[in-house]
């Protein structure tokens, strides 16, 4: 039996990972930590045997612990997967890795030094859509992939303002670092995650200071974009272009992926998949039905990795790709600020 230790116990581990933790039979949570101790005396409520803490280091330094989950603010995820891998412990963490790309090199560093598994969220490789897509691309059906363009578009959909979202010191960025990960992730997963060579980008701060930006009008941070556009280039000669907003005005609120390929293309908007091709002379639209999922995509993300913890499968989110996911986001906000392109 795996026994996991959490640390941050709040909105995401409630919806994600307790039941990610909770549905894998050999996994049993025995400890609590979150700052704010009456947040990890809540979750713990139902766990009578699991201890409770208010600093993670406590929770580390438990020598009976096998796995650390951490689910805390951006700012935190690099200084508590470090220490836990020094510790010893496996480790799976809440999107993004880290808020630079030198605290994600050295959670990669660290992990390879303790020779234990260190993941990262990376749920929407998970859905039927994505599953389906990408098992097609590797038979060869839409031919070599060349470009493509990814978002994430809400209308109005700016997370509580003064809280850590909005406050780069602990985010480290609005809809790109929160959103951007999840999509360009997936583009560039199915591409056969390609090295990014140059990234051009610019970010735009429109509806921080508006009464409607998030339905009220708190007091708080709000030093994050609101928007943000890029273009991509790797190494594989393909192409990606990228648009993540928290609030925009547009039709209605829109998650979407496209990747254009020699013999095929697909789209994936709102989850609902449509392949492009041509047989014999006429072009092809083909929309695939999937009965939907028995595994929420976040639980078969956390059961993947408790498998590869228990040595039955391998890994498919590695750390070396959080470090390339990191400097892309870096180097769009360092183009966005300079004006220019930054080369990788």
């Amino acid at each position: 039996m795996l026994k996991v230790g959490v640390i941050g116990t709040g909105g995401i581990f409630k919806f994600a990972h307790l039941p990610g933790w909770l549905s894998h039979k050999e996994v049993e949570i025995v400890a609590f930590c979150d700052a704010f101790r009456a947040s990890a005396e809540a979750a713990a409520k139902d766990f009578p045997d699991a201890k409770v803490y208010e600093d993670y280091h406590d929770l580390i330094a438990d020598p009976s612990i096998d796995i650390v989950g951490i689910s805390t603010p951006n700012l935190y995820h690099s200084e508590i997967a470090i220490a836990a891998l020094q510790k010893g412990k496996h480790v799976f963490c809440e999107k993004p890795d880290a808020i630079n790309p030198i605290e994600a090199q050295k959670m990669a560093d660290a992990a390879k030094a303790s020779g234990k598994l260190l993941m990262t969220m990376r749920n929407n490789r998970f859905s039927e859509e994505a599953q389906f897509i990408k098992r097609a691309i590797g038979q060869g059906k839409l031919g070599e992939l060349y470009t493509g363009r990814c978002g994430w578009l809400r209308r109005r959909g700016i997370p509580g303002r003064g809280g850590w979202f909005t406050t780069k010191k602990l985010s480290g960025g609005g809809p790109l670092i929160d959103l951007g990960v999840h999509m360009i992730d997936l583009a560039m997963w199915l591409n056969g995650n390609p090295k990014p060579v140059t990234v051009s980008g610019s970010t735009y701060r429109k509806f921080a200071d508006r009464p409607d930006a998030s339905g009220k009008i708190p007091e708080g941070t709000f030093d994050v974009e609101d928007l943000a556009a890029g273009f991509i280039r790797f190494d594989n000669g393909s192409s990606l272009q990228i648009e993540f907003s928290w609030a925009s005005n547009v039709e209605e609120e829109q998650k979407f992926l496209e990747w254009r390929g020699t013999e095929g293309g697909f789209s994936l908007i709102n989850d609902k998949l449509r392949i492009f091709t041509e047989a014999d002379g006429a072009l092809i639209d083909q929309q695939p039905k999937f009965p939907g999922a028995n595994v929420p995509q976040h639980t078969a993300n956390i059961r993947h990795f408790v498998e590869c913890v228990l040595g039955r499968e391998t890994p498919t989110i590695t750390p070396d790709q959080g470090v390339d996911m990191i400097k892309i986001l870096s180097a769009i906000y360092e183009s966005a600020e300079t004006g220019h392109e930054i080369r990788l």
